[in-house]
């Protein structure tokens, strides 16, 4: 029985663990990020690894920072066959990946060489890319610098958010996964390099990056709108508040107002300029230490006095 080291830490590794049990590949142990405090009550919450993993009765380990801690020597010690990650979130010391028998592998959520690095997915649609995927590759010192090993491809949707593409390539991934693990296993299957004069990076969203710009197209805010959907979330400012805006309509109609300037008010539409000309409509919003809800609840309640001609939304603050 082939023998596996698994790292992940979010729900887009989940299927994919499960699959390698599954399947009856040896997991000796899962390796995710500590347990972390979440919400307003400050919650102590286990990632979905770790609870696929307990569920599973395999053996966990969550170093806080896996570099020099007893949790990599125990590791390193399991001598597996395989290293598989997904979605872990740290860089992987190379002693570490030299310790796979046959191959350290990771499933990446994107077409390398195309947006390396912790952000693929949001990348992919903020950037407003009509396809994604995933790739099977090995790890190697650099950041999702290492061969190719297979891809498997998947056209976006304009309704598709982070949230939609995470869960769409887990499964992708997983299949994919397990269709090459043979012939990676038995050596009939190698890595081909990346080319290099092909390859963008997709850093983690910073804090900066979750206020919306009204300055760009209505294209690229509902881009950014969808990015940040559903676990972020970006927000403006309305009247010094913070307002996230979960649901957007970017429309075919021109303005001449200036962005963030509301265009049209009904009783159940709200309309705002955005930038080069162009209009979008405000779906589904939450204003701070509400939930979300419809606009049409929003322009009853908190947004009564909103007019047309209003300066809605405050510029931006990066």
């Amino acid at each position: 029985m082939t023998s596996v080291v698994f790292m992940g830490t979010p729900q887009f590794a989940v299927p994919i663990l499960e699959a390698l049990v599954a399947d009856h590949y040896d997991v000796r142990a899962v390796i995710t990020q500590p347990d972390r405090r979440v919400g307003r009550k400050q919650l102590l919450e286990q990632s979905p690894v770790k609870q696929a993993a307990v569920r599973l009765g395999l053996h966990v380990l969550q170093p806080e920072k896996l570099s020099k801690s007893p949790e990599l020597d125990e590791a390193i010690a399991l001598a597996p066959d395989l290293i598989i990650t997904a979605a872990y979130g740290q860089f992987l010391p190379v002693r570490f990946l030299n310790a796979a028998k046959i191959a350290a592998l990771n499933v990446h959520g994107s077409l390398l060489p195309r947006w390396r690095g912790g952000a693929p997915i949001q990348y992919s649609i903020l950037s407003g890319d009509s396809a994604t995927g995933v790739t099977i590759m090995e790890m190697v010192k650099a950041m999702d610098a290492g061969g190719i090993y297979a891809q498997a491809r998947l056209t976006l949707t304009p309704e598709d958010d982070s949230g939609t593409v995470f869960e769409k390539l887990s499964l992708i991934g997983r299949d994919l996964l397990l269709r090459v693990l043979p012939q990676i296993i038995d050596g009939t299957l190698k890595p081909l390099p990346q080319e290099e004069k092909h390859v963008t990076f997709s850093p983690t969203i910073t804090k900066d990056q979750e206020q919306l710009d009204f300055t760009l197209p209505a294209k690229q805010v509902d881009q950014w709108v969808r990015a940040l959907r559903p676990e972020v979330g970006g927000y403006v400012v309305i009247n010094g508040q913070r307002v996230k805006l979960w649901a957007v309509t970017p429309l075919k109609a021109t303005t001449d107002a200036k962005s963030g300037e509301v265009v049209e008010r009904t009783k159940k539409q709200l309309i705002v300029a955005a930038g080069d000309h162009t209009q979008l409509q405000i779906d589904t919003l939450q204003p701070a230490g509400k939930a979300a809800q419809p606009i049409a609840a929003y322009l009853n309640g908190a947004g009564q006095a909103i007019k047309k001609g209003d300066q809605l939304i405050e510029p931006t603050t990066k």
